[in-house]
């Protein structure tokens, strides 16, 4: 009971993760560009990014829906993940916005160490 209920918390923090890191990519396109562009730079950016985080997965991750648009090795997947979610973190950081920066470096550090269970399986998947 208790482990899937840190299972459940892991999983909706790393979902936090993913939505922060989203926002943080478009918080830094947006404090670069100017004028109305910020909102394309912004958006662009945004979905460019979580295009790339929904299509490329290993099939039968039981942590996503299971299925793969276009199918990658674990290593890759992780890979995927790691950039996009510190990517995220130093976008904010770029931003000039380092405490958010800081904090979600921590909270991905928390998120993979109570991950051990899928880093093993992903990097099992050919």
């Amino acid at each position: 009971m208790l482990r899937q209920a840190m299972n459940r918390a892991n999983l909706l923090l790393r979902f936090s993760l993913e939505l922060a890191a989203l926002s943080g990519f478009a918080i830094w396109a947006w404090s670069r560009a100017d004028g109305g562009w910020r909102y394309l730079a912004a958006a662009s950016i945004g979905v460019a990014v979580a295009a790339i985080w929904g299509t490329f997965n290993v099939p039968g991750d039981p942590s996503r829906s299971g299925e793969a648009p276009v199918a990658v090795p674990g290593w890759v997947r992780l890979l995927i993940e790691l950039t996009v979610l510190l990517g995220g973190a130093g976008a904010f950081v770029g931003a000039s916005l380092h405490a958010a920066g800081l904090v979600m470096v921590a909270l991905i550090c928390v998120h993979y160490a109570l991950s051990t269970d899928r880093i093993a399986w992903l990097l099992r998947r050919p």
